[in-house]
Formats: structure tokens, sequence, C-alpha cells
């Protein structure tokens, strides 16, 4: 892996695509406006990031990020993401989208909801409990006492193991959730939504959730 697409160029996208440039990797950045919009954020990023068009972003990147309000998955490429490792950053506020019953009712995830946009993707749900200013600020080496973990959930092992080395790279303990559908134990209300957990910790929160 040496780049890593983002479509969306928040708080999340932005933490990462610095943790990516940090850590060597090459960043396409996009978001919803275009790319005339990211000409700020790519000159404070430097020679490994460029901005693109979310097409562009998702054909460029070995691995590609998604990280859009729930509301605009629907806009999310398809075609260019068959067959990668999509990471999806998102959470579902019906406050913002707009109720969904689906999701109300706990019938899918919102993890679930992109995986099905996307069709022949394999989508790992990571970094959606954690915020931007936690993610760029807490990461430590392995095996430092007191490290944070994160959950990823997703339906392939060997996309999970790309996440997850992806993950510790950036300075964090990684907790198997299981299957995409298991996403939800790590949603918004539920313990391990937010807190700083090291993997003990995080554990015992994943298993305590109830929806």
């Amino acid at each position: 892996m040496t780049t890593i697409g983002l479509i969306g160029a928040g708080h999340i996208g932005g933490t990462l695509a610095r943790l990516a440039v940090d850590h060597g990797y090459d960043v396409v950045v996009s978001n919803s406006r275009g790319p005339h919009t990211l000409v700020d954020l790519v000159a404070d990023l430097g020679d490994r990031a460029r901005a693109a068009t979310a097409a562009e972003a998702a054909e460029a990147g070995d691995v590609v990020v998604v990280t859009v309000p729930f509301h605009a998955v629907d806009q999310v490429p398809v075609g260019p993401l068959a067959g990668k490792v999509v990471i999806d950053t998102n959470n579902y506020y019906w406050e913002r989208d707009g109720h969904v019953p689906a999701l109300d009712d706990g019938q899918t995830t919102s993890a679930e909801v992109l995986a099905d946009h996307l069709c022949d993707a394999h989508v790992v749900k990571a970094f959606n409990h954690i915020t931007s200013t936690d993610l760029g600020s807490r990461g430590l080496p392995s095996g430092s006492d007191g490290r944070r973990a994160l959950a990823v959930a997703g339906d392939s092992a060997d996309a999970k193991a790309q996440v997850s080395a992806l993950i510790d790279r950036f300075g964090f303990d990684v907790v198997d959730a299981g299957p995409l559908a298991e996403g939800w134990r790590y949603q918004r209300d539920t313990p391990a939504y937010g807190p700083d957990l090291d993997r003990a910790g995080l554990v015992d929160a994943l298993a305590s959730a109830t929806r």
C-alpha cells in the first residue's frame, strides 16, 4: 500500500490525510465541492498530497477512506472501488441525516448500507469512535502503556488485516469486533463510542453494548 484515497476531507478525513503523509503514504484527497477548494489543505500536507475528484481519489487509492455524512453515501463512486479495501468512518446521526427506519430499528447499520451501495468493495468500519483531535494526538508506539485501542469490523479478514496494520502504524492498538454487522457495537450511544480506552477496556465496552 502506497497511496490512500480520501473521499471527504472534513475533520476526520483531514486528520487521516495528515497521519498518512507523516507515515510515508501518498494521499489523494477529495470532497463534494471540488479540488479547487482543497488548495490550502494540500499545501499544508506537502508534496505527498494532491487534490482530485471523488472518482479520481477512489481510482488512485490502494486503500480508500470514505468519510462523508451518512446522507451522502449514495454519492460515493462505485466502479472505481470494486475489489478495493474501503474504510468507512461514518456515523448515522438522524438529526443531520434524517430518520432511516432500517437504521432506527436495528435492521442494518450505516456501514452495511455503504457496503450494499459499493457492492464489490471490502468495507471495514474504523475511526468512527474517536474525535479528530484525539486521532491526531493520541497515537503512541506499539507496546506503550496506555495505548488507545480502536475497533474494526468487516467481512473480509484480509481487508481487516490491512486496516489494522494501518491503525497500528498510526499509533493505536486494534480490537477486531467481528463481521461488518457487528459495527453497531461502537456506533453512537454505545460504551465504546468516544472514551479513551486501551485494548482491554475496548473489549469490555464492545461486549457490554446493547442494541
